[in-house]
């Protein structure tokens, strides 16, 4: 139980999220209205979606007027620009720079003639792109390929553009001139105007001079500061807790101990409400709350050093700043040496530009660690996405981040180092290196032969960075090389409380050859006992090897249909499987054709059908059912997983619209407000599948956890706990997931739950209870 100082503190720990998560909302929006980017601020992003139908509307509606006729002297000089581009695309642009042009910090920047020409210029620079795309789409594409990503902003991206392609010998665009943008600029500004009454035109005495500004009606400051209040509250930098998390129930919100008060988090992520779940799920959810974590000091010492030598290893990517070149002596008065310079600093400052986005996570990670970093102890609070999966609430020093966060967490409560401990710290070092497809002996052999590459890593890792920055995990390696140093190599220490993690062997098989009871999928995917682990991928790699081209089979290996397995099960479809194949094929120097992807893509998908013909058969017996249930009325799907998690599928269709803009990107418009009131049958036939399994694994980790009476950490598929405890905590996982599938028909449940009309396709050949034998099945 908490004192009422560790209550105070922690309190004024979580305003003190609030008060950093509303400094930093507000300092992103100044940032972006400095930078004339205000259309990217929470309130930009919901106004222009908002206003972007309606002014896409107006447009058509004077284009439909020029045609007839009816349309006034006024449009004959921009009636040629209007109809060189899609009144969506033109209403997007408009919307995007009025906004950025308006709530700019900039003296001047909201003059109407300022942004009408901006507004010109912009549907311009679209043209120009699309009339070299059209006219040379090979020289744009690799214009853009070797200079573009590199470029900071719109504007430069079209300077580089349009002065390369004018040292070329190509049909150069032709511009429209100042007064034809600005009369273009106008008549769109004029539509935004009178689509919303948002803006409005204010003529302001300035001396001897009248200005005319384009400023935001009294209504949208009304709309602004309500989009604005609204991010507030959701804005809280969300970091782990002091004290134990607030328990969760279907009355009274849990987590951080002002969630009750100001509503934040949900117990069920994007779940529909009221929505009442069962006493197990919610009692799973508030014991795994419980467990205590620490910093893990080695980590945290070797991350910082190399953050100030600004080293990147792996997923830890600390700021790389390049200094400006130095400044010519005769800049001043000579124009070659100041463009020549402008260039290279452009350059610089590009580089350092896109380091220090990429630094993000790291950054903001390691702010964390500041925080932490003298705390004893910490707490992490959870909740349940709609399939009933656990999600930590903080983004940083969660068991669910990346391998460099990871790293840095310890369970606070250790254990002693059993010989059995010693066996399961060896296990780490020898997964994280990347040993995960070997035989448990061969990682202890492995660890054994390799005592001095260990003890380099343990006691200088910066010294011996070479050593460990290729591993598979290097920084879950480097933990687990300290650990095993200190408590097996040199006794150091006699207690243990590293994250030692097993995973499931391609979790949506195993648990879709345990709804079909599927021998020969099971016994690919671990869960019938072997000597060696199953290698599923590989499998399937030798069994559409006869059938794709010959001279992609010199390159072809369990590589090239790893992630193909690994999704099919998630309802994957044809398009998704190229992309994965092709970039498999292209890391091994090989470019493939649209036909022979065509053919390797059946042939690994009929491959499927034969390797793994229990869950193929599974899914597709699933989507026919959910067709037949949404056509005979249903509005959502519901069935109760075995764990007593209430699963509530509603998927409703958007109208949206998405609009390709040569500069901008993709713009995505949502015509209707809120959900629309039609189901959407297609997403619901391609969803069912995977949210059926994601909750099955939800109940096996949940079940699992309950009957655990030791700390212990999830990810979807992943178990993590002490190494003292492990050999406990991977018979449970076997025990619960035999109890699921032999004591229980869950599919022939499941049918009833929705109403199918046919029964399951089970084939009825496995018996889950060899699962307790199992070596691999979670390791």
């Amino acid at each position: 139980m908490p004192t009422p100082f560790e209550i105070e503190e922690q309190i004024a720990l979580e305003r003190e999220q609030i008060r950093q998560g509303l400094q930093q909302l507000h300092s992103n929006t100044s940032k972006l209205e400095e930078k004339d980017y205000a259309s990217a601020s929470v309130y930009g992003v919901a106004s222009v979606e908002q206003l972007l139908p309606h002014v896409a509307e107006r447009i058509d509606a004077t284009k439909s007027r020029i045609k007839k006729g009816e349309a006034g002297i006024k449009f004959r000089e921009i009636n040629h620009f209007l109809f060189d581009i899609e009144s969506d695309a033109s209403a997007a642009i408009a919307c995007k720079v009025t906004f950025d042009k308006v709530f700019s910090t900039k003296p001047k920047s909201n003059f109407v003639q300022s942004v009408t020409d901006a507004i010109g210029q912009a549907i311009e620079n679209e043209c120009m792109m699309r009339h070299y795309e059209s006219s040379v789409p090979g020289l744009l594409h690799k214009l853009k390929e070797n200079y573009w990503h590199k470029s900071i902003g719109t504007h430069q991206k079209v300077v580089v553009i349009r002065t390369l392609m004018n040292r070329c010998d190509v049909d150069h665009w032709k511009t429209w001139g100042r007064a034809n943008r600005i009369s273009l600029g106008g008549w769109l500004l004029d539509c935004i105007c009178e689509s919303t009454n948002w803006f409005m035109t204010d003529m302001r005495n300035q001396g001897k001079k009248r200005q005319t500004y384009v400023v935001p009606t009294p209504e949208f400051i009304a709309v602004k500061d309500q989009l604005m209040q609204t991010a507030e509250l959701f804005s809280p930098i969300a970091w782990p807790m002091l004290i134990e998390p607030n328990d969760w129930s279907n009355e009274v919100q849990g987590g951080y101990i002002l969630n009750e008060v100001m509503k934040g988090y949900d117990m069920v992520r994007r779940g529909t409400h009221p929505c009442i779940q069962g006493e197990t799920p919610i009692d799973f959810l508030n014991k795994i709350q419980k467990v205590a974590y620490k910093l893990n000091p080695f980590t945290v010492e070797v991350a910082k050093t190399l953050m100030d030598r600004q080293i990147q290893v792996g997923k830890f990517v600390p700021v790389v700043e390049m200094p400006l070149p130095p400044k010519p002596i005769d800049i001043a008065e000579n124009y070659k040496s100041r463009k020549d310079y402008r260039r290279r600093a452009a350059e610089v400052m590009n580089v350092n530009a896109s380091a220090f986005q990429k630094s993000c996570r790291t950054r903001m990670t390691m702010n964390a660690v500041k925080v932490f970093k003298d705390k004893e102890k910490f707490y992490i609070p959870w909740s349940f996405d709609y399939r009933g999966r656990v999600y930590p609430i903080p983004a940083f020093l969660t068991p669910q981040d990346t391998d460099f966060g990871k790293s840095l967490l310890k369970f606070h409560e250790p254990a002693f180092v059993t010989p059995e401990a010693k066996h399961w710290i060896a296990f780490q070092v020898a997964t994280t290196y990347g040993l995960d497809k070997d035989t448990m002996e061969d990682r202890q052999v492995w660890v054994e032969n390799n005592h001095d590459l260990i003890t380099r890593v343990a006691t200088d890792p910066i010294g011996n960075l070479s050593d460990w920055e290729g591993a598979d995990e290097p920084w879950q390696f480097l933990a687990a090389a300290e650990e095993y140093h200190a408590c097996v190599l040199i006794c150091s220490r006699q207690f243990t409380n590293l994250m030692v993690a097993t995973d499931a062997t391609c979790s949506g098989l195993q648990i879709l050859s345990g709804l079909a009871r599927d021998k020969s999928t099971a016994k690919l995917v671990n869960v019938v006992p072997s000597d060696r682990p199953q290698d599923a991928y590989k499998v399937v790699a030798e069994a559409c090897y006869n059938d794709i081209p010959d001279h992609i089979k010199p390159y072809w290996d369990r590589k090239c249909t790893k992630r193909t397995c690994l999704t099919i099960p998630y309802n994957a479809k044809p398009y998704s499987n190229r992309a994965y194949i092709r970039d498999a094929l292209r890391e091994k120097g090989l470019d493939i054709d649209k036909d022979d992807l065509t053919q390797v893509v059946k042939a690994v998908r009929s491959a499927m059908d034969r390797i793994v013909p229990g869950p193929m058969r599974v899914m597709k017996w699933i989507e026919q059912e959910v067709a037949a249930a949404i056509d005979r009325g249903a509005t959502e799907l519901q069935w109760v997983t075995p764990s007593g998690f209430i699963v509530t599928q509603r998927l409703m269709k958007k109208e949206i619209k998405r609009i390709e803009l040569k500069l901008l990107g993709r713009c995505r418009v949502n015509v209707a407000t809120g959900e629309g009131d039609k189901v959407d049958r297609e997403h619901h036939k391609n969803a069912t599948a995977p949210n059926l399994i994601h909750s099955q694994d939800a109940s096996l980790l949940c079940l699992t956890a309950l009957r655990f009476d030791a700390p212990i950490a999830l990810i979807h598929d992943s178990v993590l706990c002490r190494a003292t405890d492990m050999s406990i905590l991977s018979a449970i996982v076997r025990e619960t997931y035999m109890h699921l599938f032999a004591e229980n028909d869950y599919l022939t449940c499941f049918a009833n739950q929705i109403g199918a009309e046919t029964d399951p396709p089970i084939i009825g050949d496995l018996e889950p209870s060899t699962v307790i034998d199992s070596t691999y099945f979670f390791c």
